[in-house]
């Protein structure tokens, strides 16, 4: 399993550990490494050279494959659950193409209208979104899904009441609902799906 944490539009600077979108997700990496169902379950982040997005450069992308080629020599190519927030979540859907990925958990995803889907194809794809995101919107989010969904192996969204862009509200539910989302995606059989079956349905994502 991967965790992709946010970033900026632009930026070359480095990334470090230390900055705040990087901590923000080992709050999440402590919740779902209490989750994981096995472990032989591998946690690991992927580091990016760039802040930035940085336009067609997409260097988060880069990031991503290059971190799932360094996975794939370290334990073969075992199935990959992406777990990514804002600019991380945009990166980890573009690479959810990549052979290794067998799903992508999105949390306040960066998905602006016209980005690509067709590799999303048999794909598992989980949206969580904010309710009271003003920083990415629930609303392109939900259009790229409605998108994405005729060839996903699965898709769901639900959206997080009073939940804003940093996760800091009501983060216990967020923690909790990702950690429980990627073990049933990493061993469906033995871990339930934490949610409820209208959030695979077309309509209008629920409010949770």
């Amino acid at each position: 399993m991967l965790l992709l944490h946010g970033g900026r539009a632009d930026g070359l600077a480095p990334s470090r550990p230390w900055h705040l979108a990087a901590l923000r997700m080992r709050l999440f990496e402590r919740a779902i490494s209490a989750a994981l169902p096995r472990e032989d379950v591998l946690l690991a982040r992927v580091r990016y050279r760039h802040r930035g997005w940085n336009d067609d450069r997409a260097d988060p992308v880069r990031d991503t494959l290059d971190a799932l080629g360094e996975l794939a020599v370290l334990t073969g190519p075992v199935p990959t659950v992406l777990v990514g927030h804002s600019m991380g979540a945009r990166a980890a859907l573009h690479a959810a193409g990549h052979p290794q990925v067998r799903g992508v958990v999105a949390l306040a995803p960066w998905w602006p209208p016209g980005e690509p889907t067709d590799q999303l194809t048999d794909r598992h794809v989980v949206v969580l979104h904010g309710a009271l995101d003003r920083v990415t919107s629930p609303v392109e989010a939900a259009a790229c899904l409605r998108r994405a969904r005729s060839s996903t192996a699965r898709a769901a969204m639900a959206v997080i009441r009073d939940g804003d862009h940093a996760m800091l509200r009501r983060h216990r539910f967020w923690h909790h609902t990702t950690a429980a989302a990627v073990a049933h995606l990493i061993a469906p059989t033995d871990r339930p799906d934490p949610l409820p079956a209208e959030c695979y349905e077309a309509a209008d994502a629920p409010v949770l």
